[in-house]
C-alpha cells in the first residue's frame, strides 16, 4: 500500500466496519475524521489508563495487542472498557492484512466487552513489520484501585495459571517448523493454543474482590522480572520457592530446545498477586476455573531470595526477555 494514512475506503470497510462492540460510557467513538474520543463515567468512578506496544510477533498481533492492555488494566483492579489503537504498517501490507488484524482485535474486544474508541492506521517505511500500540481505558470505584506497589511484609505471593504462557505460544507459532522437526506435532499444536489463556481479566476481578493488595501481570522479563518489579515498587523483600512456580511441560521442552530460561520468558496470562491469605485466594481462583499457587512470601528488608532445593540465590534486576534471543 502507499505510504501515509490508509485510504478512507480501506478505513471504512476494513477497520471501522469491523468494530461492533459498543459501550454506554462512550459518547464519541471511532469515525472518519474524528481525532478524539469522549467518555462519561458515573459518580465515584475513576479512570485507569495503560499503554503498550506489540513488537515481538506478527502472528495474532491484533489479539495480543488487546489482551496485553486489558491485562494491565485488570492488574489495577479496573474494568477495561475502551481502547485506542495506533497501527504502523510496512508498505508491503495488503488490505486483507489490515482486515485480519482488525478481525482479531474485534474478536477479543467482543469477548471482553471492550469498545475500540479511536486510533490511527498508517503505512510507513519506519517499520519492517506491523507494530500496534494500544492505549487502554478502564474504570474502578474510588478507593478500590490495586497497584503493583501494594505488597506488604508477611503476605503470600500467588501466581495464576503457569509461567511462560505467551512466550510459549509465540515460539510455537513463529518456529513451528523447527519445533515439529524435533517434537510431536500434537505437543507443538498444544503450545500454539496457549494463547487461549492470555487474559487475566477474570483473575484480576476475583483477586480484587478478595482483597488482594498488589497485582502485576507477568509480561516482559518473565516471572523473575515481575517478582523484582513488585518487590521494588512495594519496598519489600522476598522468599520464593522456585519449585513452587507452576510451569507447563510444553514450556520446559521448548525453552530447552532454544536454550532459554523459562523464568525470564514473557508470560502474559499469568498474574502475580500479593495477599494476606494466599491459599484462600488460590482456592477462590480455582473455584473460578483459574489454577493458582502460592510460591512464597514478601518479607521485611531488601533481601530477595530464590530457593531451588538446597540452592539459594538472590533475585536480580530484570533482563532482556528471553524471547528476543530467538524471535
Amino acid at each position: 500500500m502507499k505510504i501515509g494514512k490508509v485510504p478512507e475506503t480501506v478505513l471504512k470497510r476494513s477497520i471501522l466496519k469491523q468494530i461492533h462492540t459498543k459501550r454506554p460510557e462512550i459518547l464519541l467513538g471511532a469515525g472518519v475524521g474524528e481525532d478524539c474520543a469522549a467518555v462519561r463515567l458515573e459518580e465515584g468512578e475513576i479512570f485507569v489508563l495503560s499503554t503498550d506496544p506489540i513488537t515481538g510477533t506478527v502472528k495474532d498481533i491484533g489479539e495480543l495487542a488487546i489482551q496485553v492492555t486489558a491485562n494491565d488494566l485488570a492488574s489495577a483492579g479496573a474494568e477495561p472498557f475502551g481502547v485506542l489503537l495506533t497501527a504502523l504498517l510496512p508498505p508491503e501490507t495488503e488490505e486483507t492484512d489490515i482486515r485480519e488484524i482488525m478481525s482479531q482485535v474485534e474478536e477479543i474486544c467482543s469477548r471482553l466487552h471492550i469498545q475500540v474508541i479511536g486510533g490511527h492506521t498508517e503505512i510507513t517505511r519506519a517499520v519492517t513489520q506491523p507494530v500496534i500500540s494500544v492505549t487502554g481505558v478502564g474504570k474502578v470505584q474510588e478507593g478500590r484501585m490495586v497497584t503493583t506497589g501494594g505488597a506488604r511484609p508477611g503476605q503470600d505471593m500467588v501466581v495464576t495459571k503457569w509461567i511462560g504462557i505467551e512466550g510459549t505460544a509465540i515460539l510455537a507459532k513463529e518456529k513451528e517448523e523447527a519445533l515439529k522437526a524435533r517434537f510431536p506435532a500434537a505437543m507443538v499444536d498444544a503450545a500454539k493454543a496457549f494463547d487461549q489463556w492470555i487474559s487475566v481479566v477474570e483473575e484480576g476481578r476475583i483477586a480484587a474482590k478478595a482483597g488482594a493488595s498488589a497485582m502485576h501481570d507477568v509480561t516482559e522479563g518473565g516471572i523473575l522480572g515481575a517478582l523484582w518489579e513488585m518487590a521494588e515498587a512495594s519496598g519489600v523483600g522476598l522468599e520464593i520457592d522456585l519449585r513452587a512456580i507452576p510451569i507447563r511441560q510444553e514450556t520446559v521442552e521448548i525453552c530447552e530446545f532454544f536454550g532459554l530460561n523459562p523464568y525470564g520468558l514473557i508470560s502474559s496470562g499469568c498474574m502475580l498477586i500479593a495477599a494476606d491469605r494466599g491459599h484462600d485466594l488460590a482456592r477462590e481462583l480455582e473455584k473460578g476455573g483459574i489454577p493458582a499457587a502460592v510460591i512464597g512470601r514478601a518479607t521485611a528488608g531488601n533481601d530477595r531470595i530464590v530457593q531451588n532445593g538446597e540452592e539459594r540465590s538472590y533475585l536480580e534486576r530484570p533482563k532482556t526477555d528471553e524471547l528476543y534471543k530467538v524471535v
